[in-house]
């Protein structure tokens, strides 16, 4: 008997690996265990096996593998890539120092910016040069590829990023460079800024190669060790890489070009917080997703992601915002808008010399862990802190690959943070669980009222293991109409890459201001771009009657270094004079004035994006078995004001109407915590909706 196609989608953080696999029937299989690095890929295909297993079915009724991964991410804040090289144009071999005028904290003397990801004796420097307009200023010599090829061998490199003077518009120096190197040495992997961003702005053109040669070779070996062991368990299935856009992409072209699945995981969870919100009515809402090293947030309006056109790896506080840029790797590549902080459940607290108490960015992630995981970790963590709180329960969780131990979650929080600052172990873990929200909720902030949202006419979508622990704090803090808890909070992000299609980007820079910026010039510039990425979906085997197309162009006043991007709609006459309506409304929005009327607009960038679907509109994927059970009360901690009491554990299945706090749902991934004065009820959809009451 024939069986139905099954789903696999693998997302896997710096703690844990989460996999489902979803039937025909809308019902999902689902197992979260331990993180494996260095070897990433083994936690999946171990989780994989288990599932099929438990589902009976073999390898072959796979029809398709959808992943994301904080390989390529790790990789850059490890500084653990490939050794790199950088080849550019004469006089440019500093860009990446150089850098760009701006700092995470303006006023801060001590601000050191991240070192390199080349260092300088690996850059090396080529004659040529191109004019702006493609003439040839000086030629590119053959004895001097000779020279470079000699020197790239006697340093060991792997891996060469290129990046020529003016080559977004003008590509055959580039192009003749990467022809050479590729023929002469076969086993050097080349990325070619001309292939990776054809845009102006010689730094962040620079900056992402870089960071696309950087971990090219790294998500390489791994998705060949993936790819093997797939088929080794008889999945033949297309493998499907989550890109930050939100997207989907062929695994070899994401072995290619990785830079743009750096933020592969954060961005399936949003995507599924947008297909709950949509299902559930709430047209604007903030997602939480706070997992296992890092808390992400993120904003939906009018049912519609956010977008950014950079982002930066390694900062304190990564966000889509040149304003507070410049303290990590730039990424300059479409991306959904996630700001991310470093305070995950796994995140490190701890003293620092002045004796007051930090909580991240350092975490303790997969190996060791959290103390009380008892698999080697000693520091004491948030996770510990929260256990401390009576917050996750103790025992075995998820499949019983974790156990919970109270008594070293204490001995962490005791030693380390209670007894050096002469506080009880209850209100030092309560501070840990405090700060860490103070943390959180920058990023909150970032993508709502620091970008001129009111979040109070929003709802907050919370996921990942720890996002529910935290999100009635943050959501009171933050003064959203209310909390939102969806089934599966924990595994949201892997159910994230089934709610998506292949998806394509791709960009044309311009440089068109005031009478120039015409709908004949925007359209010809799109037909280009239309016909390059009609051919890549069919070579991909879609139809182009299925691809949708949505373009966009990047404007700015005349003078500006920064640019809004603005969907182009229509392009007739009135269409112009419309798009700069829309630009200078959104501009106003964000930085709160317009400029003069006669200042000319300018158009930098046309962009395209095209959507294939893979499958129609998902349906209401419910779990094949309970994943948890009510209980009788833990003792939880909730401040000075109540202390610790007696707290009821109920199963979301067993909630019925509204139910005052204080409350613990624990589930099979996370726990729910509903504090006192908050009300929780479960709606139609099986979300949980926290609201604060105050009578």
């Amino acid at each position: 008997m024939l069986q139905a196609p099954l789903l696999i989608a693998a997302d896997v953080g710096g703690t844990f690996t989460d996999v489902i696999v979803l039937d025909a029937r809308d019902r999902v299989r689902a197992r979260k265990v331990p993180s494996t690095p260095p070897d990433f890929e083994r936690g999946v295909l171990e989780a994989v096996g288990c599932l099929l297993d438990e589902a009976a079915a073999p390898g072959s009724v796979v029809a398709e593998v959808a992943h994301g991964t904080t390989v390529a991410t790790n990789a850059v804040l490890e500084h653990r890539g490939a050794r790199t090289a950088l080849v550019t144009t004469l006089g440019f071999r500093d860009v990446l120092e150089l850098r760009r005028i701006r700092a995470p904290q303006m006023y801060d003397l001590f601000f050191q910016k991240p070192r390199p990801l080349v260092e300088r004796r690996l850059r090396f420097e080529l004659g040529e040069r191109l004019s702006a307009t493609g003439e040839v200023v000086a030629p590119l010599r053959e004895a001097e590829l000779e020279r470079l090829a000699e020197r790239l061998a006697s340093e060991g490199v792997e891996s060469v990023a290129v990046c020529l003077l003016h080559s977004y518009a003008f590509p055959q120096h580039e192009r003749t460079v990467g022809e050479f190197l590729r023929r002469r040495m076969p086993q050097l992997q080349v990325s070619l800024s001309s292939e990776i961003l054809p845009e102006r702005r010689e730094y962040e053109r620079t900056a992402t190669t870089v960071v696309n040669a950087y971990v090219r070779p790294v998500m390489r070996r791994y998705l060949d060790s993936l790819g093997a062991g797939l088929r080794a368990r008889g999945i033949d299935a297309p493998l499907l890489m989550m890109q930050s856009s939100g997207g989907l992409t062929p695994g070899e072209d994401a072995a290619l070009r990785p830079v743009y699945v750096l933020e592969s995981g954060p961005a399936a969870g949003v995507l599924a917080a947008k297909w709950i919100a949509r299902r559930s009515g709430y047209r604007d809402a903030i997602t939480l997703d706070i997992g296992g090293t890092t808390a992400k947030a993120s904003v939906i309006e009018n049912f519609e992601v956010a977008y950014s056109l950079e982002y930066e790896v390694g900062a304190s506080l990564s966000a889509g915002n040149r304003l507070t840029g410049g303290g990590g790797e730039l990424i300059r590549a479409p991306s959904i808008d996630i700001a991310e902080v470093g305070a995950g459940g796994g995140s490190i607290a701890y003293l620092d010399r002045a004796g007051g108490l930090r909580v991240g960015p350092r975490s303790a992630g997969a190996v060791p862990g959290p103390a009380c995981y008892r698999r080697g970790g000693a520091a004491a963590t948030l996770t510990d802190a929260n256990v401390v709180l009576g917050y996750i329960r103790p025992g075995r969780l998820a499949n019983g690959d974790i156990e919970v131990d109270v008594l070293a979650a204490q001995r962490a929080i005791g030693d380390q943070i209670a007894a050096p600052l002469g506080m009880d172990p209850l209100e030092a873990a309560w501070g840990v669980h405090r700060i860490a929200n103070a943390r959180t909720i920058r990023a909150l902030r970032a993508v709502s009222t620091e970008r001129g949202r009111d979040p109070r006419r929003f709802v907050l979508v919370a996921f990942g293991g720890s996002g529910p622990i935290h999100a009635a704090g943050l959501a009171d803090e933050l003064h959203v109409s209310a909390t939102v808890v969806p089934p599966l909070p924990g595994l949201l992000s892997a159910l994230g890459l089934l709610c998506s299609g292949v998806e394509h980007h791709d960009v044309r820079s311009c440089l068109l201001s005031g009478e120039r910026v015409t709908p004949a010039a925007l359209r010809a510039l799109e037909g280009e771009l239309r016909a390059r990425m009609l051919d890549r979906f069919t070579k991909e085997g879609f139809e182009p009657a299925v691809v949708r197309l949505s373009a966009s162009v990047d404007l700015r006043f005349k003078g500006q270094t920064s640019e809004i991007r603005i969907p182009l709609d229509q392009l007739d006459a009135g269409g112009v004079a419309a798009l700069r309506q829309r630009f200078e409304a959104e501009h106003e929005r964000l930085y709160g004035h317009r400029s003069d009327p006669d200042n000319p607009v300018e158009a930098v960038a046309l962009r395209l994006v095209g959507r294939a679907p893979l499958r129609s509109d998902a349906g209401s994927p419910q779990p094949v078995a309970a994943l948890g059970a009510s209980g009788a009360s833990r003792r939880a901690y909730f401040g000075a004001r109540w202390g610790a009491i007696d707290t009821p554990v109920v199963a979301r299945r067993d909630l019925r109407g509204n139910v005052p706090g204080p409350l613990l749902v624990d589930e099979y991934d996370s726990t729910t915590v509903v504090p006192p004065g908050v009300w929780v009820r479960v709606d139609e959809h099986h979300n949980l909706v926290l609201e604060r009451r105050d009578d």
